[in-house]
């Protein structure tokens, strides 16, 4: 038996990639086997599973699966597809864990700002010159749908309080707490810890300028919630918030959101 996007039909000996593209994919030009780029002359074995895409053409929504069940493993991208994630904050953390968590094809998305897209964004947030003025939720919406149009994105437009983070965030399963505001930080966690205990959190703290790449690290401080960064950089004169260090925090978070889910916390 092989797998054929999707399809199971019976193993044949000698035939290869380019013979069922030719029945199944007419005009198929990328040909990935068992999660990996192939040759069209590949011969198949029993077993196998291949997919057959016709280049910038959208996958369908069973041939993204396949693909990423093959590149996860069908065990740990059962769990990611059926998580909730919720991010408090579009900013230079929070459009990063997201685009992450899209591309490993987490189910659902809960995405909270109040903001607007502005120039002074673009040195580290993950949004486009042509996006500026637009709402954040909206425009992050637009970009993460580009990566896996399959997802389900809820956007919620307001400035997010201690009193209602327990109401927007009631149905996941891990929340990221991407904010700028120290004041804010310290408001998710005690609204968390008091009102979402079963919610696994990955907040944030010291992540500004350009130091050391191995000083962001990930630290356990309660049962299921961990603040990732140095503790001690926060952004000021001298000392700004920058893409490639804020980078490496965010996906930090974003591979400690999967740990959770996966139940590796």
């Amino acid at each position: 038996m092989i797998k054929v996007n999707e399809r199971r039909l019976p193993y044949q000996e000698r035939t290869r990639v380019k013979d069922l593209a030719d029945i199944y994919k007419p005009g198929a030009d990328l040909f990935i086997v068992n999660g990996f780029p192939a040759d069209p002359e590949t011969v198949l074995a029993d077993n196998d599973i291949c997919c057959l895409i016709r280049r910038f053409e959208t996958p369908s929504q069973e041939e993204m699966e396949s693909l990423l069940v093959a590149r996860h493993t069908p065990g740990v991208h059962e769990v990611v597809r059926k998580a909730v994630v919720g991010i408090m904050g579009l900013g230079g953390l929070g459009t990063v864990v997201a685009g992450s968590l899209a591309r490993i094809g987490v189910g659902r998305l809960i995405l909270a700002d109040f903001d607007i897209v502005e120039p002074s964004n673009l040195n580290r947030q993950q949004y486009f010159i042509s996006q500026i003025g637009m709402r954040k939720t909206s425009a992050l919406k637009e970009n993460l749908l580009q990566m896996n149009p399959y997802i389900e994105i809820e956007t919620v437009d307001e400035r997010l309080t201690e009193e209602s983070i327990p109401r927007v965030f009631r149905d996941v399963d891990v929340l990221a707490e991407c904010f700028d505001n120290a004041v804010m930080k310290a408001a998710a966690l005690r609204s968390v810890l008091t009102y979402l205990p079963n919610v696994g959190y990955v907040g944030a703290a010291g992540l500004a300028g350009y130091g050391d790449n191995n000083a962001i690290r990930t630290q356990k401080i309660h049962a299921k919630v961990y603040i990732i960064g140095d503790g001690n950089t926060a952004a000021g004169p001298g000392q700004g918030l920058m893409a490639p260090r804020v980078g490496i925090a965010a996906h930090h978070q974003a591979n400690q959101i999967l740990r959770i889910l996966l139940g590796n916390d």
